[in-house]
């Protein structure tokens, strides 16, 4: 076994330019700076960025976000569980990378319960990035065509920006307006400083007569492109700053060689109950539904959530107090 820093974790990747954003170094060292503590696993072609969260009396939870990366899983699962050992963890939570219904090795998981509490959203949007973006555009709802159109024609730029603060401040409107958590002013910053020097993120501002309107950041590695983070004003919303947005940044994804772009999360239903409830539901990701669904993704679900009892007391305490709360 190998443990690795986060330079040998990144030269490890190389084999793997595929690999989640989540499994990336900088990705390890973002949840480093916000109280999570990283262990880099490898044995062989596999590995794992394990992140531990700190619980009371000195245990852990241990999560593998989008991962492991390589074939040979069981071969890898002794030594993680050393390293879960020594940092006290009551168990350890595995999300593959990858679409519900693909193949996962026999044997990979075993020992693992499939019935996890999520911690990343499993439903989401995936746009094709392929072909010429008018290919793009013929896909989407005719509504949100538009409204890239209308947000040009009333004057609407977008542009790549540092302005982490200015986007920080429209998080927090938003969230306030839309009821979510936002993460502090130096999440952003940590998140812009680790990942723009890679050019695996943009930060990208609608503005109108020099006002910024709407923000989001994109992130890429390989060839997808996710949609993490994004907030606007209650000014000139009748701009559509928002479609605009997303617009450049599926251009900016398919400029570095993307060929995906993913809306991250929405409702957990199928297609056809989000199609009949988006009208009239606002609650949870149902607003950020009706929104996503005009961008012409397609819809799917990511494997399940698997979880493996390392302290089983504790284990079972966790799982009843996880979802009696709704939290990872």
């Amino acid at each position: 076994m190998a443990r690795l820093s986060a330079s040998e974790w990144e030269t490890f990747l190389r084999a793997y330019p595929d690999a989640h954003v989540l499994q990336s170094a900088a990705w390890g060292e973002l949840k480093r700076s916000f109280g999570w503590t990283v262990e880099r696993v490898c044995v062989g072609a596999t590995g794992a960025q394990v992140l531990f969260r700190q619980l009371p009396a000195g245990l852990t939870l241990a999560y593998i976000p989008k991962g492991p990366v390589g074939p040979a899983w069981h071969s890898l699962w002794p030594e993680v569980e050393q390293v879960c050992r020594e940092r006290r963890a009551i168990l350890l939570k595995v999300e593959p990378d990858g679409w519900e219904g693909e193949f996962i090795p026999e044997g990979a998981l075993t020992g693992f319960r499939c019935d996890g509490v999520p911690v990343q959203p499993r439903r989401t949007l995936v746009v094709d990035l392929q072909g010429a973006p008018e290919a793009w555009l013929e896909r989407m709802k005719q509504k949100t065509r538009y409204n890239i159109r209308l947000a040009e024609k009333k004057g609407v730029c977008v542009r790549s920006s540092s302005d982490v603060v200015t986007f920080h401040q429209m998080m927090r409107q938003t969230g306030e307006r839309d009821g979510f958590g936002v993460h502090s002013l130096e999440y952003y910053q940590k998140a812009y400083d680790l990942f723009y020097p890679q050019q695996a993120v943009e930060l990208f501002m609608a503005v109108y007569e020099e006002r910024p309107l709407a923000g989001l950041m994109v992130f890429a590695r390989g060839s997808r492109a996710w949609y993490f983070y994004g907030a606007s004003t209650e000014e000139e919303r009748n701009r559509m700053p928002t479609y605009l947005l997303q617009w450049q940044a599926m251009l900016w994804a398919a400029a570095r060689g993307c060929t995906s772009y993913d809306l991250w999360g929405v409702p957990d239903e199928e297609e056809d109950v989000l199609e009949a409830n988006f009208e009239r539901r606002n609650d949870g990701l149902w607003g950020v539904y009706r929104f996503k669904r005009g961008f012409g993704g397609v819809l799917r679900r990511a494997h399940a959530t698997y979880e493996k009892p390392l302290l089983a007391p504790l284990f079972w305490f966790y799982r009843w107090w996880a979802r009696k709360r709704g939290v990872e």
